[in-house]
């Protein structure tokens, strides 16, 4: 069986949906659903890296552990190696990051990406992809797109859309396009390392902290989800679409 722990980062501040992590669907905060969505995986144990002492709070009430970590992370990676120390993990045991905004995230992709890391022991980072189905959603810079090796390792992820097919100008294909999952696999010790990495000019340029790991010659494996992943929550838009989901 394979040790691992899943760490949710959640953010109080939000730019376009300000207490996110706190925002009632149907009767349980959003962090709430994640976290027992993440409890239904395989992981030795959930943790809810937090920099309010308001979700703490709310974690507290149903029972979920959370670390209070600082406010000055840039980044949930760094929120989330933070909490690998306070929990003292040794550096090859995995982490996955699950996104605090994903209220229906399957439990069998969270079990994966975990599987995964631990079966390709040279890469140092796991993630996972779905195919893309319109041609919208392909040059939709907020659709993350990701392009691999034959090995299944990342070359590139582009909010822009790739690869692009020349032959046809442009037009999109389901059978070339993959959009990138947000959620990933790590072992601490890679953890260790990226936070230390100055951030990268393409990872500036394309706003994609990945992009940092592959500039640095670090590798990311790539693998079609197991399992459909329902689209994350960032505005109220989306928020409104879950809580509809969930009364069908």
């Amino acid at each position: 069986m394979i040790d691992f722990t899943v760490v949710i980062p959640a953010r109080f501040a939000s730019s376009r949906l300000p207490g996110k992590p706190l925002v009632d669907i149907n009767g349980q905060t959003m962090i709430e659903r994640v976290y027992r969505q993440a409890l239904k995986s395989a992981a030795s144990q959930v943790v809810v890296a937090t920099d309010d002492t308001r979700i703490v709070d709310a974690c507290q009430k149903f029972g979920a552990k959370a670390c209070l970590t600082s406010k000055n992370h840039l980044s949930g990676t760094d929120r989330i190696y933070e909490v690998c120390q306070h929990l003292s993990l040794d550096s090859e045991h995995i982490v996955v990051n699950v996104q605090g905004d994903e209220p229906l995230i399957p439990p069998e992709v969270i079990n994966q990406v975990a599987k995964n890391l631990h079966g390709h022991i040279h890469a140092s980072c796991a993630t996972l992809s779905t195919t893309i189905h319109s041609e919208d959603e392909f040059k939709d810079p907020n659709a993350v797109k990701v392009v691999s090796n034959q090995k299944g390792l990342a070359l590139y992820f582009s909010r822009a859309p790739i690869p692009w097919p020349r032959a046809t100008a442009g037009q999109w294909s389901e059978l070339i396009a993959q959009r990138h999952i947000g959620i990933y696999a790590y072992r601490v010790s890679t953890l260790a390392q990226f936070v230390n990495l100055p951030p990268s000019t393409i990872e500036q340029l394309e706003s994609l902290e990945q992009l940092r790991l592959l500039d640095n010659g670090l590798s990311i494996h790539v693998e079609p989800a197991c399992e459909k992943v329902p689209l994350g929550i960032d505005t109220e838009h989306d928020l409104e679409r879950i809580r509809k989901s969930l009364t069908e």
